[in-house]
């Protein structure tokens, strides 16, 4: 196969109009010869391409324009870059066309390299970077008010009880939407932050320096200080005991406090509770989300988190008066529906 052929033979699944467009924007960019090949994507229509020249290689972003917007994403890497957060570095864009070309992170994700061994230090550089990024100034971004978290919420009733599970009104418990309001009314009385939302393992990669690498931030609000800390303590995709989870949120108080991030007024107690429930409403949408994945834009692969995520919610629910009658429904009425074959 000759160099010209190899520059422009797209990975054998991908074959459409977008990628030999794509194509044609990186031989502009540097006509030396270079391969494509497909990398993992995420959870939206955004599909990404290590692009391979001799011994250097890049990633490059494909976003269609008119369902995935470029420019949050370069103006927030930026922002984070200036705040010394290894996020990636634009290398070349055309936010027009939807396509950037970033700096390359490999594919060794946290999530692959977590164990017992690897734990403490992997989460101490993750938690040094988000002290980082909640000591810096964001851009100018929208709030995570309460419309947003409501919204949010709300996934959880329409694909999680009422597509996946088939759930009528007549069996959704009437205290809901109560309950998505005192968990909006929880995250809002929390000192707001830069917060990138989805800040977690598998987004997270491990490099050799300045480790991690952090990607899939586009989304970024100004929100509450306990959101970006259990979207990673209380993953999705891995869990740990609960006694070490709530030891390393507390050593990040005592780091927020001597960044001057956080009043010493607010106790263990005050910020164990702000942590439990934004863990609640994070994981009501995440299981939202992962069920409208499945039915809506046909990516099954999402529902096998489902049942650890639905864990969380109950296992915390638990400890909780006013969450008590919610947790009780979904054990007996929710996770065995769950588990029905």
């Amino acid at each position: 196969m000759s160099s010209a052929e190899a520059e422009s033979t797209p990975p054998p699944e991908y074959t459409d109009s977008r990628l030999q467009a794509l194509t044609r924007w990186l031989k502009k960019l540097d006509p030396t010869p270079f391969t494509l090949t497909a990398v993992s994507g995420d959870a939206s229509f955004r599909r990404y391409f290590r692009v391979s020249r001799n011994v250097s290689s890049q990633i490059a972003m494909d976003a269609p324009p008119e369902q995935e917007a470029c420019g949050p994403f370069i103006t927030i890497a930026q922002a984070l870059r200036s705040a010394g957060v290894n996020a990636p570095e634009i290398l070349g864009q055309a936010p027009d066309q939807g396509f950037l070309l970033l700096s390359d992170f490999g594919d060794n994700q946290y999530l692959d390299a977590l164990d017992e061994d690897t734990a403490e230090p992997l989460y101490s550089d993750a938690l040094t970077t988000l002290l980082r990024i909640q000591s810096a100034p964001p851009p100018n971004l929208p709030p995570y008010d309460e419309t947003l978290l409501l919204r949010e919420m709300t996934l959880f009733s329409d694909w999680f009880l009422g597509k996946h599970l088939g759930l009528s009104a007549e069996q959704i418990p009437l205290h809901l939407p109560a309950l998505f309001g005192q968990l909006a009314a929880s995250a809002l009385e929390q000192p707001q932050v830069w917060v990138l939302r989805d800040y977690h393992s598998r987004n997270l990669m491990v490099v050799e320096q300045d480790n991690p690498g952090v990607l899939d931030f586009q989304d970024a609000v100004v929100g509450p200080i306990t959101y970006d800390l259990v979207s990673l303590l209380r993953d999705c995709y891995i869990a740990w005991p609960e006694q070490r989870v709530r030891d390393w949120a507390l050593a990040h108080r005592q780091q927020l406090i001597r960044a001057s991030q956080l009043d010493a007024t607010v106790t263990d107690g005050q910020f164990l509770t702000w942590f439990d429930l934004m863990g609640v409403q994070r994981h009501l949408k995440a299981i939202g989300i992962f069920a409208r994945l499945n039915h809506r834009d046909g990516k099954p692969g999402y529902l096998a988190d489902i049942p650890r995520t639905l864990n969380y919610i109950i296992q915390v629910s638990r400890r909780y008066d006013e969450l008590t009658r919610f947790s009780n429904w979904l054990e007996q009425d929710v996770r065995p529906r769950l588990e029905t074959p």
